[in-house]
């Protein structure tokens, strides 16, 4: 399964009704699931993101559709970034030449 990191905001309508939060969080990591994927760590986090996910997906399709249907929810924005464990780094960087 390929890795992602998804980087999480709340928007005005998130954060008002953050005591709902930790529901949709338990709504996503089923929602992902049910498409084959998983939630590997969850980390409410300072700075420039509110929360950060390490999922694993079958391919791109599954998880930019899971980011999608968060979104349409109004509470979240989301920016998730594709990453490649040291193996695969160790082999694209040896492959160079």
């Amino acid at each position: 399964m390929t890795i992602y990191i998804v980087f999480v905001s709340w928007t005005d309508q998130g954060i008002k009704n953050v005591k709902d939060s930790p529901g949709r969080l338990d709504a996503a990591k089923k929602m992902l699931s049910d498409m084959g994927g998983n939630f590997r760590e969850f980390y409410l986090t300072m700075g420039e993101f509110d929360m950060m996910a390490i999922c694993e997906a079958p391919d791109d399709a599954v998880i930019a559709r899971m980011v999608l249907m968060l979104g349409q929810t109004g509470n979240i924005r989301t920016r998730t970034v594709k990453a490649f464990p040291e193996s695969a780094y160790r082999e694209i960087i040896n492959s160079l030449g």
